[in-house]
C-alpha cells in the first residue's frame, strides 16, 4: 500500500469539499483562487462539478494545467433513471452527451455517473439497472471518441429510491461486465461503500482496468443529514486504511479525491483551513 505520510502528491480535491456543488454554500471562491490554493499545498489534481464550468471547459482545463495540476474528473452525468431524471430518454441522452463533451473539453479523463433512482412504475432495482446498462452502453462509444471514461458510482442504499438504483459494488461490477466497454468502470466512494464487507472481493473482480476513481471522506456515527453531513477523514467510523488497502490490492494506483459534503461544518469554514485539514488527514489517517 502506498505511503502517504510524507508525500501527498496523490491527493486531489473535489470542489464539493468547498461547497461548490450547491448554490449558497461555501465561501464563493473563484476557480482561479481554488487552483492557486491547491497548488500552494502541493495538490496535483482537481475534480469539478458541471455547474462550475458552463461554457468555459477548454479555458478552465488550460488554467488547471498551467497551475501545475491535472483535471482528475468531472461530476457528473445526468440521472439516467428514476424520479429525478429528465423527462424522456432523448433528453437524458442529450444531457449525457453534453456532460461527456464538457469532460472532453476540460481534459478530464473520467466522468462520474450517479445512475438515478428506481424508474417510476417499477419496483425493486432490477428493471432500473437494465435501463442504466442500456443507456451507458449507448453512450460509451461517444465517450471513448472523446477519451472520456465513464465511472459508475454505487451509492449508499439509503439513496436507492431517488438518486441511485445502483447501491452495491457487486451490481456496479456486473453492470461493467454487461456493458463490456473498456472505458466503463467504477468509482469507489468511502461514504457509500464503507459498510460493505464484500467490497474487497468485488474490487478484485473488477480489476485495475475497471477502477477509475477513489473518493475520500468519512461517515459520521451520528450523521444529521445523509446527503450533506459527511465527515472529514478520521472523524467517522469508516476504516479508511482497510478500504484503501482493498482498492490498491485490486490494482488501483491513481488519485485519491477528497469529497466532503458538509453544509453544517466544513462548508462554513475558511477554505484555507479546509484544504489544510484535507492534507493533514490524508497524510495521517488515510
Amino acid at each position: 500500500m502506498r505511503d502517504f505520510t510524507r508525500n501527498h502528491s496523490a491527493l486531489a480535491l473535489n470542489t464539493a469539499t468547498l461547497g461548490h456543488n450547491l448554490d449558497g454554500h461555501g465561501a464563493g471562491w473563484s476557480i482561479e483562487r481554488v487552483l492557486d490554493a491547491c497548488a500552494e499545498r502541493g495538490l496535483r489534481g482537481i475534480v469539478f462539478w458541471r455547474r462550475e464550468i458552463g461554457s468555459r471547459a477548454v479555458e478552465i482545463g488550460e488554467r488547471v494545467r498551467a497551475a501545475g495540476l491535472g483535471v482528475v474528473g468531472l461530476c457528473r452525468a445526468p440521472y439516467l433513471t428514476g424520479p429525478l431524471a429528465l423527462p424522456g430518454r432523448a433528453a437524458i441522452m442529450d444531457d449525457f452527451r453534453a456532460a461527456i463533451d464538457m469532460a472532453a473539453g476540460l481534459g478530464a479523463p473520467v466522468l462520474t455517473i450517479v445512475c438515478g433512482g428506481v424508474e417510476p412504475g417499477t419496483k425493486g432495482v432490477g428493471e432500473s439497472l437494465k435501463l442504466v446498462a442500456d443507456r451507458v452502453a449507448e453512450a460509451a462509444p461517444y465517450a471513448a471518441a472523446g477519451n472520456v471514461r465513464l465511472a459508475l458510482e454505487p451509492l449508499h442504499p439509503v439513496y436507492g429510491g431517488d438518486r441511485s438504483c445502483l447501491v452495491t459494488m457487486r451490481d456496479a461490477v456486473d453492470l461493467c461486465i454487461a456493458v463490456d466497454a473498456p472505458n466503463v468502470g467504477v468509482a469507489v466512494d468511502v461514504y457509500h461503500v464503507w459498510w460493505d464487507r464484500t467490497l474487497a472481493d468485488e474490487l478484485l473482480r473488477a480489476g485495475s482496468n475497471r477502477i477509475f476513481g477513489y473518493h475520500l471522506c468519512d461517515w459520521l456515527a451520528q450523521t444529521r443529514d445523509v446527503l450533506l453531513d459527511r465527515g472529514m477523514m478520521g472523524d467517522g467510523v469508516a476504516d479508511l486504511k482497510a478500504i484503501r488497502a482493498a482498492v490498491e490490492a485490486a490494482g488501483y494506483a491513481g488519485p485519491c479525491e477528497v469529497e466532503v459534503f458538509s453544509a453544517r461544518n466544513w462548508w462554513k469554514r475558511d477554505p484555507e483551513d479546509v484544504l489544510d485539514a484535507c492534507v493533514e488527514r490524508f497524510r495521517t489517517v488515510c
